[in-house]
């Protein structure tokens, strides 16, 4: 039999596969159905902390202004003593989770202050959680910061909170940096304990019609993790950090090719969202037999093993793939060479 176990974050997982963040982990249900299927462990939904400012702006003017300039309305106030606030919701199905898995139960946080990211990371390392994943969703709009400047703003957050908490921190990046490997290392430094590579940014499009700036959400296809896999690749054996891949992992295959350059664990949204909880055992099996017919012991064994520092031509992660990638095409048939 495989051992599929992995480690990800100093938790011991009896395998790879991770429900990242999602609508999935709402609903107790959903998130035994997950557990039953096989996930090792369960990143949250996030918590963001907008959501929390504005509706303490909506509370405010509800509960406290409503009354100026009408002294009259103050015995309509209505009681909200037993008001459950979106942060009060969040925190409690954490508890829920956690009293109701076996499994890991990791929070995301997605914040925009630094006082936010310390107090709500406490939060819920008080409500139980095992692990912290920092969403830190930034887009740099502003022409006036640098990269550097950007890159101090993630480590500002990351060591402040790594201050006011014990339990372990993942980032979870985009891979818009100028050097994703040198500024892991920093973030390392700063007391990261994993990354999470990589974050994908929705992008809003244009209703021509009304001329509106309109959200768009698309889920991920297999072509996203080649981008995943190839910067794991580099990293691989040049930090001591524990890696997570995220964004397009649909398939066994895909999963296969993330641990082969380093992966610990492969987060799973897109396919759950399409497939299912059970989605999970079909991806189980075909990973414990795809490992058993190449005959692995382990996934442990087989973890990092085409990784930069191992693979037999390492260039291929670099410079001499794009160029081979070009030389490679072959145009269809009747169209002009």
């Amino acid at each position: 039999m495989v051992d599929l176990s992995t480690n990800y974050l100093g938790l011991k997982l009896i395998n790879p596969l991770v429900p990242s963040a999602s609508p999935l982990s709402k609903d107790l249900d959903v998130a035994k159905q997950l557990e039953d299927a096989g996930a090792s462990a369960i990143v949250m939904h996030s918590l963001f902390e907008e959501r929390i400012e504005s509706e303490a702006r909506r509370h405010d003017r509800f509960y406290h202004q409503q009354a100026i300039g009408h002294a009259e309305a103050e015995s309509f106030h209505p009681d909200h003593y037993d008001y459950r606030s979106y942060q009060d919701r969040y925190l409690d199905k954490l508890d829920q989770l956690k009293s109701q898995l076996d499994i890991p139960v990791i929070a995301s946080l997605n914040g925009i202050s630094s006082e936010g990211w310390i107090e709500y990371g406490k939060a819920m390392q008080q409500a139980g959680a095992d692990a912290l994943e920092l969403n830190v969703y930034y887009i740099a709009g502003d022409i006036e910061k640098s990269s550097k400047d950007i890159e101090d703003q993630y480590i500002e957050v990351l060591t402040k909170l790594r201050q006011q908490v014990s339990i372990p921190i993942a980032m979870k990046l985009s891979s818009q940096f100028t050097s994703p490997l040198h500024f892991i290392r920093r973030l390392e430094q700063a007391g990261a304990n994993g990354v999470v590579l990589f974050n994908r940014f929705y992008q809003p499009d244009i209703d021509l019609e009304t001329l509106l700036i309109t959200p768009a959400l698309t889920l991920s296809t297999s072509t996203e993790t080649l981008l995943r896999i190839r910067w794991v690749a580099l990293l691989y054996g040049k930090v001591k950090l524990s890696i997570a891949v995220t964004g397009g992992f649909h398939t066994a295959e895909d999963i296969i090719k993330a641990l082969l350059v380093g992966a610990d664990v492969a987060g799973l949204c897109s396919v759950l969202l399409e497939q299912g909880p059970q989605y999970l055992k079909q991806l189980l099996e075909e990973l414990n037999f795809w490992l058993e017919q190449h005959e692995y012991e382990s996934v442990q064994q087989l973890k990092g093993s085409l990784s930069q520092q191992y693979a037999i031509n390492p260039e291929e992660f670099e410079r001499a793939n794009y160029i081979q990638v070009l030389d490679s095409y072959t145009p269809p048939d009747g169209v002009l060479r």
